[in-house]
């Protein structure tokens, strides 16, 4: 068997309207600190936050995601946390916050591949 190193994860929610506290998964934040990974994989499902906000803004959420994203990515991306390691960009990430894109409560696994399981939660968790 492979070695297998923790990681934690985030869903990010996105929560159209703050006042009736509905919510849908649009994407996942996996951090391993033995392996210095820290990544988001997004999906935004446009027809779900219609369903919930006709009037949702769709563009602002996708840049709020996609800065999200930035932030992993680290360099010139992260704005204001490019100098930061993984960790501390994680961190930075789960933070609660009240805006329309949200951090879920974070879990931890064991993985030998973080990027394959950034995919694989992606994939089960969000689509």
């Amino acid at each position: 068997m492979s070695k297998r190193d923790v990681y934690e994860y985030a869903l990010l929610r996105v929560v159209p309207r703050m006042e009736r506290g509905e919510c849908f998964n649009a994407g996942v934040l996996v951090y391993c600190r033995a392996q210095s990974y820290v990544a988001a994989r997004i999906h935004l499902d446009e027809a779900k936050l219609r369903a919930l906000d006709p009037a949702a803004d769709i563009v602002g959420v996708r840049a709020a995601l996609r800065a999200v994203e930035g932030v992993c990515q680290g360099g010139e991306a992260a704005g204001q946390a490019a100098g930061d390691d993984p960790g501390r960009r994680f961190r930075w990430l789960i933070a609660p916050r009240s805006t329309v894109v949200q951090p879920g409560p974070v879990h931890t696994g064991l993985t030998a591949d973080p990027k394959a399981e950034t995919e694989r939660l992606l994939e089960l968790l969000v689509h």
